[in-house]
């Protein structure tokens, strides 16, 4: 991945009136990258992504593409093409013209159009649909004429809306490693919107993770999973137990707690469930309700998750009700900021 920023957010700010949808991010992804806007609904993200693509006018701040400011031209002027989560094919052309469309409307003769637009149902597949009407395909195979026709556009930037969402579980994960494949191929920025974990670590080089419109944590999958910043990263991304401690809180993934049988005056939990997985076994744990750091406005008391293997459980199971000690090592112990 190259280090030359392609693409930078400068101070964006998206103001509606009755809510503040994105709160004065800064953001530069790098040439080439696959960045992921990853955050709950009415974070903001979705809301970044049309300002990049020229669908929304910035309220404050600027959007810069290969050094030169796009803020205020019309989304056919940035270098930037955006895959709409709905797809929104048009329902009386063919595959072929719905993907040669941009280059009819500028006028293009119809053999080059046609050819550029062949060119490009090659690459994702489907040259053998090319006659046919949206309403003959599949979920999958829509959302492959899409990326065709955003890509007939030249475009510095592919900006993605959601592109899995609509799609099955299994045919989610397939389409993933297409996106991966055409990335590489490319070798073009992609900015993706998804507020599924699992689609940014399989995906991103770069995860942006969002919250009430501000930016919480930007950084590699793996940095983001493992050394979470706040507690907000933490409980979004998963597999991690906030833990209170007297230095504060802290995050400890859940394959990384021990339990043991606690020690005579050593704080216990309860073994509250146990999952069965395959592969592991997961064990939750509740705090009794009397000593619970949990919100105040709830009466549930603290819980937590332990991740164990298969063998390693059923060497010495658990059982619900049974009194455990939580122990982990102070590597794998992530202070958390405020």
């Amino acid at each position: 991945m190259s280090t030359r920023t392609d693409l930078e957010l400068i101070h964006l700010v998206k103001d509606y009136g009755q809510s503040l949808a994105v709160a004065g991010i800064d953001l530069k992804i790098a040439a080439g990258s696959y960045c992921c806007l990853l955050g709950p609904s009415g974070c903001g993200k979705t809301s970044t992504l049309r300002m990049i693509a020229g669908h929304e006018e910035p309220t404050e701040g600027s959007v810069v593409l290969g050094g030169r400011e796009i803020t205020h031209l019309s989304p056919s002027e940035r270098g930037t093409a955006m895959m709409f989560q709905s797809y929104a094919l048009f329902p009386h052309l063919s595959v072929l013209d719905n993907v040669a469309f941009s280059e009819r409307m500028k006028g293009t003769p119809k053999a080059e159009r046609e050819a550029r637009a062949t060119e490009l149902l090659k690459l994702v597949h489907m040259e053998p649909y090319a006659q046919r009407l949206p309403a003959a395909l599949s979920g999958g195979q829509q959302q492959r004429v899409a990326l065709a026709r955003a890509l007939m556009l030249k475009p510095q930037v592919l900006l993605l809306d959601e592109p899995l969402s609509a799609l099955d579980p299994f045919l989610r994960v397939k389409m993933r490693a297409e996106l991966k494949r055409w990335h590489r191929e490319l070798g073009m920025s992609f900015v993706h919107v998804t507020h599924s974990q699992e689609e940014a670590m399989a995906l991103a080089d770069l995860v942006v993770v969002m919250n009430q419109g501000r930016i919480e944590q930007a950084g590699t999958a793996r940095d983001v999973f493992e050394r979470p910043r706040t507690e907000f990263v933490a409980r979004f991304i998963g597999a991690h137990n906030i833990i209170e401690t007297p230095a504060g809180k802290v995050a400890v993934r859940c394959d990384r707690l021990n339990l043991v049988t606690p020690d005579v005056g050593e704080p216990a939990v309860t073994v509250a469930a146990i999952e069965y997985q395959g592969a592991q076994v997961q064990v939750h744990l509740v705090a009794d309700a009397a000593h619970t750091n949990d919100d105040p406005e709830t009466d549930d008391p603290a819980r937590w998750v332990a991740v164990l293997g298969d063998t390693q459980f059923h060497s010495a199971p658990f059982e619900p009700g049974q009194r455990v000690a939580m122990r982990w090592w102070a590597q794998d112990a992530h202070g958390l900021i405020a």
